[in-house]
């Protein structure tokens, strides 16, 4: 779901860099020193997530796991996200530099909204299961979209191929609601204290 080098015009970098900028301040401002170990394991679960490709047709999409840190980092996602996505570009060439604010943005908004969406179902017991599956579904639904956004702002010409990029993506944001849901509730079971540490 990385967008490359050369394709978004300057405005939405632009654009894109400096809502990375705010929401990593935010990010880091809200990040206590004792949850730093957290957002480090997070961040690397990211950041390897990318390489478990699913296949999908004639292509493969890879598992993202940008719900899951939405839920449990709330604005912290930010800084984690940025982080995953530089390394992912300078050993992988995922995306890259000049895109990295809008990939970032992407992927940490989408995560962000996800987890304001679903907080009173995960602030519940009972529901912290439906929470965790909407949530990490959500997420996925919502990056692709503002990745579809991202190149329509661009050109229009680039629309049709955002709107296939999102079909494709269909199964994965399945496989990623079960994947957040399983953690979500295994971390609300032994560590229930993590999720109730978010900052807000």
């Amino acid at each position: 779901m990385h967008i490359s080098e050369g394709v978004l015009s300057a405005p939405v970098l632009i654009g894109g860099g400096a809502l990375t900028a705010v929401g990593t301040a935010i990010g880091l401002k809200s990040l206590d020193y004792d949850r730093i170990m957290m957002v480090a394991i997070l961040t690397s679960s990211f950041f390897i997530a990318s390489l478990i490709h699913v296949p999908a047709g004639p292509a493969s999409v890879h598992l993202v796991l940008n719900g899951l840190l939405g839920l449990l980092l709330g604005w912290a996602c930010f800084p984690a996200i940025l982080v995953a996505l530089l390394l992912q570009a300078v050993f992988f060439q995922f995306g890259g530099i000049t895109v990295i604010g809008v990939n970032t943005l992407n992927m940490a908004a989408s995560a962000l909204l996800s987890y304001y969406l679903v907080k009173p179902w995960l602030a519940r017991q009972k529901t912290r299961a439906i929470a965790g599956f909407v949530g990490g579904f959500l997420a996925i639904l919502l990056a692709a979209l503002m990745m579809a956004a991202s190149l329509g702002l661009t050109d229009q010409g680039y629309i049709k191929a955002a709107m296939i990029s999102i079909g494709v993506h269909l199964p994965v944001m399945v496989i990623e609601g079960f994947v957040t849901m399983f953690a979500v509730s295994f971390i609300g079971r032994v560590h229930p204290d993590i999720l109730e540490g978010i900052k807000k």
